[in-house]
Order: C-alpha cells, then structure tokens, then sequence
C-alpha cells in the first residue's frame, strides 16, 4: 500500500536528520546513538503501514535499543548498518511513492555485533563464482523514467565533473580526505539512482568502483595512480553512458551502442584486496543498498558544491533572451528617438523614459551576465589530458593552473578548447623532455606546465608555458627553406620563423607518433583563434622553455 503523500515531507526531513546523525557514528562513541534511536522511532511511525519498509527499520531499531539497554556505545556493526538502512531508505521511499510499480527491498545483511567486536575481518563469500553477465545495451524505459531520467542526466553530469576534479586532486595528494569523501559521494549518488531506475551496466560498474572507494575511505586501501587510472577510465565509462541518456532525452534516440563495462569491472576487481573481491556476478543484478534519489534533500547534501539557490536553463533558451533583451534596447532607443522632440523637461512621460532606460540597461547587463562561466572547467579537461598524455609518453609532469576562476562568454570558452588541447599535446611531445635528457641538462626529472587565463585590457589573455628544451628557431627555419616557403635570400624575423609551426602540414618531428608529428595540429590552433578573432604569439628560450600567449576579445558580439 502507498504511502500517503502529505508524509513524504515529514519523511524527508526526518531522514536528512537520521543521514547527520549517521555521519557522526563511530565505533566506540556514543555520538548520535539516541538521537538516531529517537528519529528512527519517528519514521517508523509515519511508515508503519508498510511493512516492506518497517521490517528493515525495526531489525536495527532492535540492535540500536540493545546497545542502550546495556549502556554500550556504537560498535563497528550498529555504525555499518546504521549507514545502510541511510542509504537504502531514500530510494525505498521512492519505490512506494510509485506503489507497485516496483518492490521494495531491505538493504544488505551486516555481519553480526559479536564478530565485528572481535575484529574479524570481513570475508569473501563462499559461493561458486559465475559468469560475469553478458555486456548489454543502456535501457532506459523511456516511458516511465523520462522524468526521472531528465533530473538523473543533470544531476549526473554535475557528479561526473566532481569526479574528475576529485581524481586529479587525489593523483597528486591521495590522502586529501575532502577530495576521497567528495569521490565517493558522488559514485554512491550515481550507483543509488542507477539502480533505482534499472540502468545495469551503469549500476554494475558504479558499484564495483565504490567498493574500492569504500576501501581507500577506512584507510585499508591508498588509491595509487593505476588505481586512479582505472577509476577515471570508468568515469569515462559512465560518461559514455549519460551521453546516451543525453540524446535519448534531446533526440529521442535510444541507445544502439553497447559500451561494454565487464574489462572496466574486472581491472577494478583486482586492485582490490583478495579478502573484499566479491564472488563473480555477485554485483550483476539491482542492489537496494542505493544512495539517496535525485532531487531530495539527502542527495543535495550529498553533491559536494550543489547550490539549492541554481537552476538549470537550456543554452537555447538563454540564448533567445539575450536576442530579446536586445530587441528591448533598440526599441527602447527608437522610442527615445520619437519622443525626443515633443518632451518637456520634468513630464511624466520624460520620467518614465528615464526609468525605462535604466532598467533596459540593467536588463541587458544581467543577461549578458547570465552567459558568462568560470574557465575552469576547461581548465580541469585540460589537466586530465596532461595526466593521461604524459603517461602515454612516458613522462614526468607537473601542471599548475592559474585564473581557473576566471569568468569569460561561453563562446569564447567553447572556441578555446580545441587550440589548448593541441598545444599540450605539442608541448608534451616536443617540449618537455624525457627524464633522461632533463636530468642530462642538469633539470629535474619532472618538467612543468602552467596554464593562466586573465582579463587585460578588455581581453582575455591564455598562457600556456612549459620549461622543455624550446623551440629550436633555426631547425623550423631549415624545414620552411626545404619547403619552399622561404625565398631565396630572404632573412624572416624570428617571430616569422617561429610562426611557420601554424602552417598546414608543417612538422619538425622526426617521426610521427600517437600524440603528434603529422602536422596537422599547430594550424587547428592558428585557425581556431583567428576565428575567434584572436591573435597569438610565441616566445621561446632554447633548453629553458617556450610560452604561447594567447589573446582573445571579451565582447563575444565581434565573434562570427
């Protein structure tokens, strides 16, 4: 039987309550115990119709009121199903709002008190192992969980992105507790929804990264950069995933693809310890032990940086009031004009006009406003790419970012994504050297990058500088004579030579790689910012390092 709507508010913030009180537990206090008792008492009483959701509540009611009669604090045991009953209860609550639609089911057996005060450790399940499920397609049920699926894709998103930044952090700083706590959060909000709308192959890999996760948060695991490969490629992974949901929702196409996920589970399984690896298949099927549901209050709290005071406004609608409010100035302009002649100074009419002006003008101010973002996104794309291309070339670098907090239009932020993506590429392949050749020239082993975005003189500036070997001048100088881009006897400036790089085709490697070396990369640069109507230039100092800057116009009203 469903529950009565008018309980789900009451509900709602009794279980926020009761997710507080959990975070606090630990073993050995008794922090939280009563108050968790009492609030656990309270959603009883609002849920006791239902006995699919009272009986789980009542088995740690049981185990909560046994540990007060003996006036014994938390054990490792109440905190873990504590912390269960937390998570599965949200999407429980769900599933009855929607009645039979689909079964409620409890959360996850813990293992009893007394092992867990003997401090045993926990132990892989001794069923046979069976096949991992066959890869499947993302079904999605558009029917039912449009609505759902709409808020999941956002929300999402949103979580993919503090995954990546989480990662990146952790890469260079793995005990950075914020990073690890925020990582987790966000893969548990993704697996809880995943589940609750029958998402498999997302929910299946979610599940086995948040278990490694878990592992890193109670110190039995130190997440090392393989590890924190493996993750980001799942990341990706689902990723992948929620770009299907994208087109599903915007296009109406349904996913045809299949992105397959048991190699991703399987490189994740094994970097677990041998006494946690669950059974194969254990995790193939739902798991009720899912994080609180998109759009309650459980879940807000739970997305590190989530704001309750943002909306999410399509680009196209935001995009029409910009043209509107445009239309609104010019309009207010000829009515200006019209009126001018037959004003007298202190009218009504005059007055009105006055204040019609400065409120067209605030208008269009705010509006403009409402296109501009923060780089640094951009900046955090760029860092991942840093990451995974220096492994691929088997260097060693450091990356430091500068102004990611500066807000630009998103035009210019689109447009600008394609030119640094081919600059690092550049700069990691043929800038920065091998560790042998830095330490040969007296460097350190780990080269460094620096990207930094300004506003200067009504533009914004983009820097993008490294301390590799430098651009050899007369080695471009050699290659653009053999050419036959030089004429004979003609002395081209440095900045001339330097500029030859732009050209199409034009490459000094020596061999063509999987990063660089066709020629084909420095003139997307060159051809991007001219279309931005920006311009950029080259410094560079042999054996100490090369600086491209890059300077692009603030007014995206010039930009075709």
């Amino acid at each position: 039987m469903p529950l009565q709507a008018n309980s789900f508010s009451q509900i709602d913030d009794l279980l926020n309550r009761l997710s507080g009180e959990s975070i606090f537990a630990q073993p050995g206090s008794e922090d939280g115990l009563v108050p968790a008792y009492n609030l656990l008492n309270e959603i009883i009483g609002l849920v006791g119709e239902v006995p699919e959701l009272v009986g789980p509540m009542r088995e740690l009611l049981d185990r909560l009121d046994g540990l007060l009669s003996g006036a014994r604090p938390f054990d490792a045991a109440a905190v873990e199903h504590l912390r269960k009953v937390v998570a599965w209860l949200p999407v429980a609550l769900m599933t009855a709002r929607l009645g039979p639609r689909m079964a409620v089911e409890g959360p996850p057996l813990v293992e009893s008190s007394s092992a867990a005060v003997a401090g045993s450790e926990p132990v892989a399940k001794t069923v046979a192992a069976d096949a991992e499920p066959a890869e499947e397609l993302l079904e999605l049920q558009m029917e039912e969980n449009r609505e759902f699926l709409g808020d999941f894709h956002a929300e999402a998103l949103d979580h993919l992105q503090q995954i990546e930044a989480a990662l990146l952090v952790l890469d260079v700083n793995p005990t950075d507790r914020d990073a690890l706590n925020g990582l987790f959060r966000s893969f548990h909000s993704i697996k809880g929804v995943s589940g609750f709308l029958n998402l498999r192959p997302m929910h299946r890999l979610t599940h086995e990264v948040e278990t490694i996760l878990d592992l890193a948060r109670t110190d039995r695991l130190r997440l090392s950069p393989p590890i924190i490969t493996e993750i980001l490629r799942s990341r990706d992974a689902i990723h992948e995933m929620v770009g299907q949901i994208t087109n599903a929702l915007e296009q109406g196409n349904l996913p045809d693809r299949i992105i397959p996920v048991n190699e991703l589970i399987k490189s994740v399984r094994e970097l677990a310890p041998a006494w946690v690896k669950p059974a194969a298949g254990e995790a193939a099927g739902h798991s009720p032990e899912s994080a609180p549901p998109f759009g309650s209050g459980a879940a807000n709290q739970a997305a590190k940086g989530a704001s309750s005071s943002s909306v999410r406004v399509k680009i196209e609608k935001l995009d029409s009031l910009v043209d509107l409010v445009g239309e609104l100035v010019m309009v207010r302009s000829q009515l200006e004009e019209s009126t001018r002649a037959f004003a007298v100074e202190g009218e009504a009419s005059t007055r009105n006009l006055a204040r019609l002006s400065r409120i067209t003008d605030e208008l269009q101010l705010m509006a403009i406003s409402l296109r501009v973002v923060p780089i640094k996104p951009t900046f955090q794309r760029i860092e991942r790419l840093v990451r995974d291309l220096a492994l691929a070339v088997g260097k060693q670098v450091l990356f430091e970012t500068c102004g990611a907090e500066t807000e630009v239009d998103r035009t210019l932020v689109e447009g600008i994504v394609d030119p640094l993506v081919h600059m690092v590429r550049n700069s990691l392949d043929h800038g920065i050297e091998t560790v042998e050749r830095r330490h040969a020239a007296g460097k350190p082993a780990q080269g460094r990058l620096r990207l930094a975005a300004f506003p200067e003189d009504g533009s914004l500036v983009l820097e993008l500088a490294d301390d590799g070997q430098g651009i050899d001048a007369a080695r471009v100088l050699a290659k653009a004579q053999a050419q036959g881009l030089v004429p004979a006897g003609a002395t081209p400036s440095p900045d001339e030579v330097l500029n030859f790089i732009f050209l199409p085709g034009f490459s000094t490697a020596e061999k063509v790689t999987s990063v660089s070396g066709r020629g084909v990369g420095m003139d997307v640069v060159k051809r991007n910012i001219d279309r931005l109507r920006g311009q950029i230039q080259i410094s560079t100092q042999p054996g100490i390092g090369t600086t491209f800057r890059i300077r692009l116009p603030l007014n995206p009203g010039i930009i075709s």
